[in-house]
């Protein structure tokens, strides 16, 4: 079986963009998780049960919000959440 897999962009790209996957870190002890709520309806939903989960893991959480789904999140939110985040968890809902 292979390893490979296809990520499918919803954009109108005419080429889509070749892209890998990110490290996966195989254990979340003495990691930081940043979970990131795009600011689409019940997004929060799952952010709020998934910072339950990991917090009962003993997982640190910290949480950041773009201010519109409609952008991508500022270079600004972007930064904080790459220096201070070892992983991060996109919330997306409607």
């Amino acid at each position: 079986m292979s390893d490979e897999k296809t990520l499918l962009d919803p954009t109108a790209e005419i080429t889509p963009a070749v892209r890998t996957l990110s490290k996966r870190h195989s254990d979340l002890t003495d990691k930081t998780i940043g979970l990131l709520d795009i600011s689409k309806p019940r997004g929060e939903i799952f952010l709020n049960r998934l910072e339950e989960k990991l917090n009962d893991r003993g997982i640190k959480v910290l949480r950041y919000s773009k201010p519109t789904f409609t952008k991508p999140a500022p270079v600004d939110l972007r930064h904080e959440i790459a220096t201070k985040c070892d992983a991060v968890i996109e919330a997306l809902a409607d």
